[in-house]
């Protein structure tokens, strides 16, 4: 199983805070380090210094890491054209030397768009199809070929589909718990899926519906990767679980009902049940980006349990 970690900097974290905390994840072995792709802070928490855009940071830690997966978990379909969606992935991948993975989705988080003037359609999965189409066409066109697209929402003419990333594929992850066209469209583009923030029972039906709709198309379910996304706390003295919850707002009476949450030891039982349902990887969703001491402790005690 592969341990990634996740982060949410519109809550509250500068490109310095990100770049500490990939280095750490980096070098204590951690395989990936993700980060959400919002434009506006959640649920009330201090927003300073201000939100830093998910493809601009990455390529700065694409520069600045070695070893460590780089990705979004997961950037909003109504951000950015396809086009230049792919231009930039193509280009992190470039600078990372093919370590970027691209997490893509409707997007979901009306207040954001409002505030930044962005345009939020009330229906998202065709805009959500059509850019995945779209940043494959343009990828996985030969050089020298040209590529065309006409579709609802956008039209592509004579592009020369440049440049290439430096993966002949760079991994594509789409999530969500919809029933039946979020797995449709799981199993016609993406290297994997992922769901979140659900419990274990959720999880388990809605991999199987994952796999069927693989099964629909004749693709084989094995060739896709299934992971989960979970907020996550680790502590070993009640004072610093409870610390730890109040910095992120959270209710230590409900977190571990379906969180990874508690000792370390509880914490790895949680992850191993996960994988038991068929989970490939795993993200740990680190909201508190400056508790560097918190990616230590999970570093040390959780991690080396996992492999």
């Amino acid at each position: 199983m592969e341990v990634c970690i996740f982060t949410e900097p519109q809550q509250g974290a500068s490109y310095a805070d990100q770049l500490a905390h990939a280095s750490t994840a980096e070098r204590l072995g951690f395989d990936g380090w993700f980060r959400s792709d919002h434009y506006l802070a959640m649920d009330g928490a201090d927003p300073m210094p201000g939100p830093t855009d998910a493809w601009t940071t990455l390529a700065g830690l694409a520069r600045e890491t070695a070893r460590i997966r780089l990705g979004t978990l997961v950037s909003s379909a109504t951000f950015r054209h396809p086009s230049v969606l792919a231009i930039q992935v193509a280009q992190v991948d470039d600078m990372s030397g093919g370590r970027v993975e691209l997490g893509l989705g409707t997007g979901w988080f009306a207040e954001e768009h409002e505030a930044y003037g962005i345009p939020f359609p009330a229906k998202r999965f065709g805009l959500l199809e059509e850019q995945l189409e779209v940043v494959t066409g343009l990828w996985s066109t030969p050089v020298g070929e040209h590529y065309d697209f006409t579709g609802e929402h956008y039209r592509l003419v004579h592009s020369p589909a440049l440049p290439k990333p430096a993966q002949a594929r760079v991994p594509i992850i789409v999530g969500g718990s919809g029933p039946k066209r979020t797995p449709a469209i799981a199993a016609r583009f993406a290297s994997e899926f992922n769901i979140g923030f659900r419990d274990e029972t959720v999880v388990a039906e809605t991999f199987a519906r994952v796999r069927q709709a693989c099964e629909d198309i004749d693709r084989d379910p094995d060739s896709i990767r299934m992971s989960v996304a979970l907020p996550t706390v680790v502590a070993t003295s009640d004072a610093d679980y409870a610390r730890r919850l109040a910095a992120i707002d959270e209710d230590p009476a409900t977190f571990a009902d379906v969180n990874i949450a508690g000792v370390p030891a509880a914490a790895v039982e949680k992850i191993l049940r996960l994988r038991d349902l068929g989970t490939d990887r795993v993200y740990l969703q680190l909201v508190d980006v400056r508790d560097l001491e918190h990616l230590v402790l999970i570093g040390a005690e959780v991690l080396p349990a996992l492999r």
